[in-house]
């Protein structure tokens, strides 16, 4: 079967302009007096950031030399420089393709740029080959210390920073690249600058990594171990309020001031928001002359649901309108058993019906709670050839597995696709017992707090007026707020954060810190 996904317009939803990104000068701000800036009870001469990717400048799905630079605490760093701030160090990657090597081995893919070469835009990874060798270790002390993949515990991890670890999945590349030595950790590297000030944003990737693999994870609520957490699980509240008090408490041992931020809600992101649950158009020519074929092979399986009293499992693709894909929802009951069994009970042979049981026990179609992944859209409609091998291990020719092994179609979506709403409710209530730890936290450590969760729900519902009247949103490819991984802020997008940043600051300790202006960093890039 062909590929006949249409996302409803996903990639004509590119409009892009260059010409506004130039700043705007206000005649009569040229006449003002100048504003002495000052640091109020904070001392700015010497400030360190600690957090993962959104710290590091991470975005369009890589680290490079561009986005480091409009990474939101050298944006903070800038203004740092106007009220007492001294010199803030980068870890830079050596180019601006993003991508990096292990022994000449390349292990970092390079950033996505938007490209027009095909004729509609689309993300692409941009060409070249990166210059980034992760085992020259860089030396001097750096005052970003945000590491892309870190979790909040990864900060407190001796041997993270480890070149030889880095191979076996050990030891974190963008950490190797400047630790000061393989065993240190990332919270004493920079404890040992002895910082006056510091922002520290991490915990985002303890729940980010079950969100975007679409809850294909592990909730380890009650599990205190994190050596034995997988990449895409849930980490405990308890292990990362721990790990987030022990930071604070090694941060503000000198007097130190600072500002933390809370978890944004990692389904509301564009990685989670594009792609529709209807996204199969019956106007297209490989589709809608399968509609009639499919709803007659899907007929007899949806008896069985209503004799089954499971009506809500019922499949069937719309001829006027855009239809839902079929997915895998663990949280249902397996009926695969009783779907088996009364297919056999009204005349289906053995081998057939343990086929469409083995198929269709937790299956449903999506509906509009649903949370499609980003990359779902290129596994639609696309024939998974995990699934065509084991149909014919059960003893289905070539083409009846064919045929029942395309996804979304008639192979439901795998859980790591979609985020159902059974594991939405995971992740909102595990952010909400990260947020709740953080501002305690905040209290106790007497430190300002940003509330980066407000933000971003705020950028997503009604987006960000700039001052020269356009709208900042978290619209995917077109908003201008995040960049084209779907997951991390445009330098705009940064922007836009580094002022809430320096509004919680003034608030705090009495600073008259500027901000920046969202118009002199790009919305996106296009090269």
């Amino acid at each position: 079967m062909k590929k006949f996904l249409a996302l409803t317009g996903f990639l004509g939803l590119f409009v892009v302009s260059c010409s506004d990104d130039d700043p705007i000068v206000d005649d009569e701000m040229m006449n003002e007096e100048p504003v002495v800036f000052t640091s109020g009870t904070a001392d700015f001469s010497n400030y360190v950031s600690l957090g993962n990717s959104l710290t590091a400048g991470f975005s369009d799905a890589a680290l490079f030399v561009d986005g480091q630079t409009a990474s939101f605490p050298n944006m903070l760093a800038s203004n740092f420089a106007l009220a007492g701030g001294g010199e803030f160090n980068i870890p830079f990657m050596a180019d601006n393709l993003g991508g990096a090597t292990l022994g000449g081995q390349q292990i970092l893919g390079n950033r996505l740029i938007l490209s027009f070469a095909s004729g509609s835009p689309a993300p692409v990874p941009v060409q070249g080959q990166g210059t980034t060798e992760i085992s020259n270790v860089l030396s001097g002390s750096f005052n970003n210390m945000g590491v892309p993949g870190a979790k909040s515990f990864h900060l407190l991890a001796p041997g993270y920073g480890n070149v030889a670890g880095v191979a076996a999945g050990l030891a974190n590349p963008y950490f190797a690249r400047f630790a000061s030595s393989p065993n240190t950790t990332i919270l004493a590297d920079a404890a040992a600058q002895n910082p006056s000030f510091f922002t520290l944003w991490i915990g985002n990737n303890d729940i980010l990594g079950y969100a975007t693999a679409g809850g294909d994870g592990v909730n380890q609520l009650g599990n205190l171990d994190p050596s034995t957490y997988g990449g895409s699980d849930i980490s405990d509240p308890n292990v990362v309020a721990g790990s987030i008090q022990a930071i604070l408490q090694t941060l503000t041992a000198n007097g130190a001031k600072g500002v933390i931020a809370n978890i944004p809600d990692v389904s509301t992101i564009p990685f989670l928001t594009t792609v529709p649950f209807n996204p199969l158009d019956p106007t297209n020519p490989d589709f809608g002359p399968q509609i009639a074929t499919l709803n007659a092979q899907f007929a007899g399986l949806n008896q069985v649901f209503d004799a089954l009293q499971v009506p809500e499992r019922r499949i069937e693709f719309a001829t006027d309108a855009a239809s839902a894909v079929i997915i895998k929802d663990e949280s249902l009951a397996d009926l695969s058993v009783q779907i088996t069994q009364t297919l056999q009970a009204v005349g289906t042979d053995a081998g057939t019906a343990a086929v469409l049981g083995f198929l269709y026990g937790q299956a449903r179609q999506a509906t509009a709670d649903d949370l499609l992944v980003l990359t779902s859209q290129t596994a639609i409609a696309q024939l998974n050839t995990d699934a065509f091998a084991t149909l014919q291990q059960l003893g289905l020719p070539a083409e009846q597995a064919g045929q029942l092994a395309v996804n979304g179609i008639t192979f439901p979506l795998e859980d790591r696709w979609v985020l159902t709403p059974a594991e939405q409710a995971e992740v909102n209530a595990t952010v909400l017992a990260y947020n709740e730890a953080i501002a305690g936290l905040a209290s106790q450590f007497d430190i300002a707090i940003v509330d980066a969760n407000s933000l971003l729900i705020e950028l997503g519902v009604s987006g960000f007026t700039l001052a020269d009247g356009s709208v900042v949103n978290a619209d995917f490819g077109t908003g201008g707020g995040f960049s084209l991984d779907g997951v991390h802020p445009s330098p705009r997008g940064y922007a836009i954060l580094a002022n809430a940043f320096v509004e919680a600051i003034n608030a705090k300790y009495g600073s008259n810190l500027p901000g920046v202006n969202p118009l002199e960093f790009t919305g996106l890039y296009l090269q």
